[in-house]
């Protein structure tokens, strides 16, 4: 200790007359102390008043600029001495060091600017306004084809400087993806893989980058996919893999990189991780399960990197995810279920699944969770299921396989997410099934339980979708009978709300199903249209300039059928509906004007 006081008061004078022996001693003694306990002689440097000293010591002809950058490394390494050397003005002349060509000074710099940055708004700052980033990114590009162990150790510290500089700063890693270090650290990684250290660095500077939108279309350019794959095949330990897979789980959500990694064999290694972990209870293997599984389905959500997986249905890597829904794994079965879904997207994948007998298969897999089941895997087998539905050719097979039964018995779920996939499912399978539509428009319970749902107000989703299924079970069946079970269950309301809805595909499917409900049981349904006020709400949308013009159409087919009923006429009457129309009359939807001429005959008539 009293060597350190005396080496500290020796350099606050030390600047004016002293010789370069007794300053190495000085230095070597900070440097011992710092050895043995950073903590307490970063304090005693920090109180010493030392730090602004160091900021004149810094000269790139000095023989101890080195030591002097070390000592300033060392002390950076605590989090309350990296606001001090900023503001003991270290900063510019560090910076300055960076254009020096000893690679000791460049060694001891990169360490003391990288561990000043680190989680340091100050440091960061202080290092952009001295321009510290592009000298770094500069020295990066010359070093980088150089495979010597002091290169390699340069080019390790000064990725490590720069991920420091820009961890979590949006700013700085624009900053960084705009002089083009992307396709310098790629290139890096290609030539050095053999050296762990640099690699660790490089893939952290990389995770780094890759959540930027901006940084994906740089990656895609590269053959980052190829070196991540090559990478990746060779690492034994989870922690190596968990760091490559944390840099591919953001740039494979670019559609151009997904291919890419598809195409470097990446599914391959994923199949090859799901074969050795699935029946692992270890804790490690459950991890790489779920992420190597989860990457794959991600993979699926691209068209081109889908479909060439798919292979026409033939694809090797198509029949391996089919196995999985089977699978003892809660983790298996729902990336089975999401990569089905995902293999779903066009019309010639789902007519060939359905016709190979998916559709048991995800069947078999709802019946294991129809009981206190896994709701992330239900609802992950009810979208496949709502995609397979979507071609019309499927709809019928779909049925008699028996999907609508199977789905109705989650109709006790309370989980939003899995009751808005259940809804979706059914009102794709009735889509033009009458006898479907019917069936499932008298069932009370399924009708009651909708109802239920469109008053849903915490669950948007939930509460369109109900409404959407109720206007379609009356639109496919066009059936008296299920127009009196909705009556009966106080459905009506509903969808005259829903003829307010801010979606116009919604408006418009309510109005057809309530103008097929005063078509068809008018006197039934009588009373509920007058409480739900639809009257006023039709005046409304014909009065209303936004209203697109399949919505005024429609209001006024829905008008003409109305006054087919006493009390509903003399509201008709009464609210001057003839003077709206006969101003549709001029509109420049032929179809609108044709109906508005129609109407105002038929209300003239009436009154």
């Amino acid at each position: 200790a009293d060597n350190l006081s005396d080496a500290l008061k020796k350099l606050k004078i030390t600047t004016t007359d002293s010789t370069a022996d007794s300053l190495e001693g000085c230095l070597d003694c900070l440097l011992q102390a710092l050895a043995q306990n950073n903590v307490e002689t970063s304090e005693n440097i920090q109180k010493s008043g030392v730090l602004q000293v160091f900021a004149s010591l810094l000269m790139p002809q000095s023989s101890c600029t080195a030591k002097v950058a070390n000592i300033i490394a060392e002390v950076a390494r605590n989090e309350f001495m990296r606001n001090p050397c900023v503001d003991a003005g270290l900063i510019p002349p560090l910076v300055q060091l960076l254009n020096c060509k000893d690679q000791e000074i460049l060694l001891q710099t990169g360490r003391a600017l990288g561990n000043i940055c680190y989680d340091s708004h100050e440091g960061r700052n202080a290092v952009d306004r001295a321009g510290g980033a592009h000298i770094v990114v500069d020295h990066i590009r010359s070093l980088c084809s150089k495979t010597d162990p002091a290169s390699e150790k340069l080019l390790t510290v000064f990725c490590g400087m720069l991920m420091n500089y820009s961890n979590e700063n949006d700013t700085l890693q624009s900053q960084l993806i705009n002089m083009g270090v992307i396709p310098t650290l790629v290139k890096l990684l290609g030539i050095h893989c053999q050296n762990a250290a640099l690699t660790e660095m490089c893939l952290v500077a990389f995770g780094n980058l890759a959540e930027l939108e901006s940084s994906k279309e740089q990656f895609a350019y590269t053959n980052i996919a190829e070196e991540l794959v090559k990478l990746f095949k060779k690492q034994i330990e989870h922690d190596k893999k968990e760091m490559i897979f944390e840099v591919l789980a953001p740039l494979a959500e670019n559609d151009v990189i997904k291919l890419q990694l598809v195409e470097a064999g990446l599914v391959e290694c994923l199949l090859e991780i799901v074969q050795k972990t699935v029946d692992s209870d270890k804790e490690d293997d459950v991890a790489e399960l779920k992420t190597a599984s989860d990457l794959m389905v991600l993979l699926l959500l691209g068209d081109e990197s889908m479909q060439k997986l798919f292979e026409g249905g033939k694809g090797s890597v198509f029949q391996r995810v089919l196995s999985w829904i089977p699978s003892n794994s809660h983790q298996l079965q729902l990336a089975g279920a999401l990569a089905i879904a995902n293999f779903a997207r066009n019309d010639g994948n789902c007519i060939h699944m359905v016709d190979n007998g998916i559709v048991q298969k995800l069947m078999d897999l709802l019946d294991r969770h129809v009981e206190d089941g896994n709701v992330t895997v239900q609802h992950a087998a009810l979208s496949a299921l709502r995609n397979l539905a979507i071609p019309v050719v499927n709809k019928a097979k779909m049925l008699s396989a028996g999907v609508a039964e199977a789905v109705l018995k989650f109709l006790r779920s309370e989980m939003p997410p899995v009751q808005f996939k259940l809804l979706g499912t059914l009102r794709m399978l009735i889509d033009a099934q009458a006898d479907a539509a019917e069936q499932l428009g008298k069932n009370v319970k399924l009708v009651e339980r909708l109802v239920e749902w469109c008053e849903a107000k915490d669950h948007a989703g939930v509460m369109g979708e109900s409404n959407r299924l109720l206007s379609a079970l009356i639109r496919h069946s066009k059936s008296k009978d299920v127009i009196r079970t909705i009556v009966q269950s106080g459905g009506i309301k509903h969808l005259v709300t829903m003829a307010t809805s801010e979606h116009v595909i919604m408006q418009n499917e309510a109005l057809v199903a309530l103008a097929l409900i005063a078509a068809l049981e008018l006197v039934t349904a009588e009373k509920d249209l007058e409480n739900a006020q639809l009257v006023q709400i039709l005046h409304r949308l014909l009065s209303d300039d936004r209203s697109a013009p399949e919505i005024k159409y429609n209001s006024m087919v829905l008008i003409c059928a109305l006054i087919g009923s006493e009390p509903l006429q003399k509201e008709v009457q009464s609210m001057a509906f003839l003077e709206v129309i006969s101003k549709l009359r001029s509109h420049e939807n032929k179809t609108v004007a044709q109906q508005a001429s129609l109407t105002e005959q038929k209300l003239a008539v009436e009154s």
